[in-house]
């Protein structure tokens, strides 16, 4: 892909009352196969309704947007905004049927348009070689 950088959306985020899924696009059917083998996915997804200048310069915050926590750059927390909006979920696969995959939730709004799916396989670092801030 020479002379840019291009990323598409290759689904949408649904929310109607308590229902949750992901319609991909038509074109993009094909890459749902063997999907349903797995329990859960990472979705990757755009946080839309922040992209304008002014939250894209946003380069740190106070995490979960509590003033008592320590200011933070954004890449050390998990903000909806920062220089990229993208975001990630994993979130367990309910059903799949056509292109439409159902999910128990996901921290994005209707309408978000979803950049990528990857199954979810459980990371092989070990809880106890995990540090977390105590703001955690």
């Amino acid at each position: 892909m020479s002379g840019g950088f291009y990323i598409f959306p290759v689904g949408v985020v649904k929310k109607q009352d308590e229902s949750v899924c992901i319609d991909i696009f038509e074109k993009y059917t094909d890459a749902l196969l063997g999907l349903g083998e797995f329990s859960h996915i990472t979705v990757c997804y755009w946080f839309h309704e922040n992209d304008n200048p002014d939250e894209r310069q946003t380069l740190q915050v106070h995490p979960r947007k509590n003033k008592n926590n320590p200011l933070r750059g954004v890449f050390a927390t998990h903000s909806p905004v920062r220089p990229n909006l993208i975001a990630l979920s994993i979130c367990r696969i309910l059903s799949i049927s056509g292109n439409r995959i159902h999910i128990d939730t996901i921290d994005a709004f209707d309408g978000s348009p979803v950049i990528d799916i990857k199954c979810f396989i459980p990371s092989s670092v070990s809880r106890s070689d995990v540090r977390l801030p105590d703001w955690i």
